[in-house]
């Protein structure tokens, strides 16, 4: 084995740590606020109590003080350690109170019994004390040491005749008069992360049900693929979360709706194009190559399917191509106008008679274009199927549906054979031929694209007709007011 020290080769890229979930996020956040907030609180009643305390302290001291100077002007003594001791006598020290008379740097006189604590024995104490009013000044101050934090007065005192120097002194324990605002912070601390501990638990298990919908968005979207969009999420309350369960849940039925669409359109696509192919196979199996007029015809009917296989195509890309949002260019439009213009470019297209019976004196905004592409596709199916020298019916009025909303009908009337009542639920469906005498040669398509721009302007189209009747296409859209100007719209 080789001595060679071996080198650890750098990964390319640095580790990310993952991202909590949200509901991690969410929790963490309230917690983070909640205590924030709790501690602020805490805090802030801890401050405001202790100032109060201090400021007590303060006024007891002031008091003792006052007490101090109006027993030792009543005192009767002439001698100042009579006085101290009549002062030190009277005061009383109470709960974590303590007083000292100092006469000449010593401490002489300490009251007796029994008192939370003394401080005769402090020798630094009583030389600071001594030091401190030797300028006559009451001087009020806070001392601490290891284990005691002593807040003082102390005042000068004098006396005619007695060249001492007597200083009396009232004390509080700082620390035992603070005790009870300590403790209560700290309980409220104490009850702050109990309370987090709890509001932790109620959060997670609340946050968990919340967010319950969410995951089963997630699952179902993964479970979600191309060939099964039947996936649907159960939708619990009425909440933002459950409107957003319903809303994914309706784009399912959309996409759904999409792809079965799209699989039918397929499957009619792959039978509407097996048949002109299996034509012209066969056809040209079973042609004899050695005779001219076998030739001929053969290759006259491929030319025929396939021409008939061009416009299929063509028929089902202009389809596609309406099935996708469409944008209408509305422009305030004669339908007067409209409706002569379709009824002449439609006369050539056959040998019958055209007429327009009723027209429309009215201005609308439509796209013009996409609406005589529909009226174009109604007057062909009329020139196909229509009585041979018959008459066509190329129309439009202006009226009133049902409930009173102003409407606008444009209809192409022949008087053909007709048309089943079983068969006129499905004439606008894709690659649907109508039967009874209505022929087989076109597409299928026609009548489907015809509903699009329909659909696309707000309105429908219907068919009224009976065997031998003849039939009449009627496109019916909703008569919008007139813009200032031309508008363009996706729908």
């Amino acid at each position: 084995m080789s001595g060679k020290p071996v080198k650890a080769r750098a990964t390319g890229g640095t580790r990310r740590l993952p991202v909590p979930s949200v509901r991690v996020r969410i929790l963490a956040t309230i917690l983070l606020v909640a205590a924030a907030g709790m501690f602020a609180a805490a805090t802030t009643a801890y401050v405001v109590q202790r100032e109060r305390t201090l400021a007590a302290v303060d006024a007891s001291l002031t008091d003792a003080v006052d007490d101090a100077r109006f027993v030792a002007a009543d005192a009767g003594e002439t001698t100042l350690n009579g006085v101290l001791g009549q002062v030190v006598q009277s005061i009383r020290p109470g709960t974590n109170e303590t007083t000292l008379a100092i006469i000449d740097g010593s401490a002489a006189l300490a009251p007796g019994g029994d008192v939370d604590f003394r401080l005769e024995d402090d020798a630094a104490f009583v030389a600071r004390v001594t030091a401190e009013t030797r300028d006559g000044n009451v001087v009020l101050g806070t001392v601490s040491s290891p284990g005691q934090t002593v807040r003082y007065v102390a005042a000068p005192v004098s006396v005619a005749n007695d060249p001492g120097e007597g200083v009396f002194v009232a004390a509080f324990d700082l620390d035992a008069e603070l005790g009870p605002v300590t403790d209560a912070w700290s309980t409220s601390l104490r009850v702050t992360l109990l309370a987090l501990v709890v509001l932790g638990l109620v959060g997670w298990f609340v946050s968990g049900r919340l967010l319950a919908p969410i995951r089963s968005l997630r699952e179902a979207a993964a479970r979600i693929t191309a060939s099964d969009v039947s996936e649907r999420i159960p939708v619990e309350g009425r909440d933002d979360v459950s409107e957003l369960t319903r809303t994914v849940n309706d784009m399912l039925d959309r996409l759904e709706g999409a792809l079965t669409g799209q699989r039918r359109l397929l499957d009619d696509v792959g039978h509407e194009l097996k048949t002109p192919i299996t034509i012209v196979r066969g056809h040209l199996e079973l042609m004899d190559a050695d005779d001219p007029a076998d030739v001929r015809a053969t290759r006259s009917l491929a030319i025929d399917e396939l021409d008939r296989m061009n416009g299929l195509v063509r028929d089902i890309s202009a389809l596609a191509e309406l099935q996708r949002p469409m944008r209408l260019t509305r422009t305030p439009v004669d339908i007067a106008a409209l409706t002569e213009q379709v009824r002449t470019k439609a006369a050539a297209l056959s040998g019958q008679r055209w007429v327009s019976t009723r027209t429309a004196h009215v201005v609308a905004p439509v796209d013009a274009e996409k609406l005589t592409q529909a009226l174009l596709q109604l007057a062909a199916n009329a020139a196909s199927h229509g009585a041979a020298g018959g008459t066509v019916d190329v129309g439009s009025s202006a009226d009133q549906d049902a409930a009173g909303a102003p409407r606008l009908r444009l209809w192409v009337r022949d008087d053909g054979p007709g048309i089943e009542v079983e068969t006129q639920d499905h004439l606008f469906e894709r690659f649907h031929r109508g039967g009874g005498g209505r022929g087989t040669a076109g597409s299928g398509l026609g009548l489907a694209i015809v509903l699009a721009i329909a659909r696309a302007h707000g309105g429908t189209v219907s068919v009224d007709s009976a065997p031998g009747a003849g039939a009449t296409f009627t496109i019916e859209l909703p008569l919008l007011p007139i813009e200032t100007s031309p508008e363009t719209t996706e729908t």
